[in-house]
């Protein structure tokens, strides 16, 4: 069965850098569209990034680029998500999503397989 699992989350100060990663398993990683979708603290989920089958394309959401960048591995089926400049309200539980159909979308309906998410934290 699909699995996605992130990792790499953690408590980071003000400019501080994490890497987020996602593993897939259960289906054939490099056919899919991915993205990251994050949830603040009583906020509903926000699309944040995404990448194309090969990794040669990519998009964000304006609240990160220029600070973050999606990229994937599809030798390993891993998905990573560097986070650098971070600010408190990058603060969220962090998912990785894979897109049911190709093409680019921030619309979370367009997603039908989710990980469990992984907890960054901006600490004040």
């Amino acid at each position: 069965q699909v699995q996605l699992v992130e990792s790499g989350g953690g408590l980071v100060q003000p400019g501080g850098s994490l890497r987020l990663s996602c593993a897939a398993s259960g289906f054939t990683f490099s056919s899919y569209y991915m993205s990251w979708v994050r949830q603040a603290p009583g906020k509903g989920p926000e699309w944040v990034s995404a990448i194309n089958t090969g990794g040669g394309s990519t998009r964000y959401a304006d609240s990160v680029k220029g600070r973050f960048t999606i990229s994937r591995d599809n030798a390993k089926n891993i998905m990573y998500l560097q986070m650098n400049s971070l600010k408190p309200e990058d603060t969220g539980l962090y998912y990785c999503a894979r897109a049911r159909e190709k093409g680019f979308s921030d619309a979370l309906m367009d997603y039908g397989y989710w990980g469990q998410g992984t907890q960054v934290t901006g600490s004040a």
